[in-house]
């Protein structure tokens, strides 16, 4: 068999041998559904709202009675309890009421707070699906990508010894530049490897952060699952996930407002707005300053007989204790101002966070779109025209037309435009989990 007869034969062996069954691997699905079940700050808010919950059942009680116990009037002479009439064993109980409905506002304003925490637990798991998405994806892409050059590897192995072999026994035109290039390309490709390599590395450890399944032993009664231990290797599934966006009405809407009045309904945002409305209760907790803070007390005191057996008539003493806010200025009236600017800011912050959300969605639709567009030119012309060009370059060598330089540059370039087509992919299918989280709905 001649040499460009033998190169033919080994092009085509390389591009047509099906690739061999894989083993089972870790869909983005169950990616997915591991790092939110054991999602540790899920649990922490758990807690938290809680502990506010109980918070605001003990912040509607009022204070303590105070009780007091005395001995007055006492003679140090002869320590004699009945020697003096006004000597007396006095037991005393106050009891204190704050000020307006400060219990009642503070109970209210804590059960608004154990309100946002399903909201944030929400935002945080659609957070957990977008990052888990993204880190898994870029392994994918670094997977799939070694996968393609490893393919081609073998290829190149063998125009290289081909090459040579062609080049020792003077038969083709082979030159020893053609053989230089061969073994150079093979260079690159190893180099090309060993970053793809380091970067699938980066991003499986980085994932595994997520998936992994230390302390969940402690955490049985909050729904977890079982992880994925630190010495597993991962693997990834071999396929492209398929990932539709789960509104396509927000692509339909041009003015801006509209998109706002629906992302008002994100989870995050309605947290902001449950957040403002807590802190809304600060200004009328604040109100309640300038009312007075009431307080009554009794107290019975005993007194002994007398030294002659005359019994003394016992004390009852009845009171009535409140403060009056006299002095507000500095006191009472900056603390309302306080609460009103506070309050200014939450609000604030609920505006910033819409702004970022609706330029983040803007600019992540405007980027699918590109990369949509991108996909249609490679699938429909790019590729196809790349993969006549290296057929051609072939087809030219075998007829004595072309050169082996540029048999070679011409499969070099098909793999870099195949690596770029699996870019693009995976690339939209980032922008989609990234526009999902936007389209969260409470």
């Amino acid at each position: 068999m001649s040499f460009k007869n033998t190169l033919v034969v080994l092009l085509f062996a390389v591009f047509v041998v099906p690739a061999s069954q894989s083993q089972e691997r870790l869909s983005l699905e169950k990616t997915i559904s591991i790092a939110q079940h054991n999602d540790l700050w899920l649990i922490n808010s758990l807690y938290q709202q809680e502990a506010t919950e109980s918070l605001s059942v003990a912040a509607g009680q009022l204070p303590d009675p105070k009780v007091s116990l005395a001995f007055l009037n006492f003679p140090t002479d002869t320590f004699n309890f009945g020697q003096e009439p006004m000597t007396q064993f006095k037991v005393g109980v106050s009891q204190m009421f704050p000020r307006g409905s400060t219990l009642s506002l503070k109970r209210e304003q804590l059960e608004l707070k154990s309100d946002i925490f399903p909201f944030q637990r929400l935002n945080r798991s659609e957070k957990v699906k977008v990052i888990t998405s993204q880190l898994w994806l870029d392994a994918y892409k670094a997977q799939e990508s070694i996968a393609l050059i490893e393919k081609n590897r073998g290829l190149f192995e063998q125009l290289s010894e081909v090459a040579e072999s062609s080049y020792s026994s003077a038969i083709g035109r082979t030159s020893q530049q053609d053989i230089v290039r061969a073994q150079l390309e093979l260079t690159r490709l190893d180099d090309r490897l060993t970053m793809l390599n380091q970067k699938f590395d980066k991003s499986i450890q980085n994932l595994s952060g997520w998936l992994n399944d230390y302390y969940l032993q402690d955490y049985q009664n909050f729904n977890v699952v079982e992880g994925i231990n630190q010495s597993t290797e991962i693997l990834l599934d071999s396929t492209l996930p398929n990932l539709i966006i789960d509104n396509r009405n927000y692509f339909s809407i041009d003015n801006d407002n509209e998109i706002l009045s629906l992302i008002k309904n994100h989870p995050s945002i309605v947290a902001l707005q449950q957040k403002r409305i807590v802190s809304e209760k600060n200004i009328d907790l604040a109100k309640q300053q300038y009312k007075p803070g009431w307080g009554v007390n009794a107290s019975y005191g005993y007194r002994g007989e007398s030294p002659s057996g005359i019994n003394r008539a016992d004390f009852l003493t009845l009171g009535v204790t409140f403060d009056v806010p006299l002095f507000t200025k500095n006191r009472q009236d900056k603390k309302l101002q306080a609460a009103v600017a506070q309050t200014g800011a939450v609000e604030t912050e609920e505006y910033l966070m819409l702004r970022q959300m609706l330029a983040s969605f803007k600019a992540s639709l405007t980027q699918l779109n590109r990369l949509n567009e991108r996909q249609k030119l490679y699938n429909d012309i790019l590729l196809p025209q790349m993969n006549e060009q290296a057929e051609a370059s072939l087809s030219a060598y075998t007829n004595d037309t072309g050169d082996f330089a540029e048999v070679v540059r011409s499969r070099i370039a098909e793999l870099n435009a195949q690596i770029d087509a699996l870019t693009i992919d995976v690339d939209r299918q980032k922008i989609i989990a990234s526009l999902n989280y936007f389209f969260k709905q409470v």
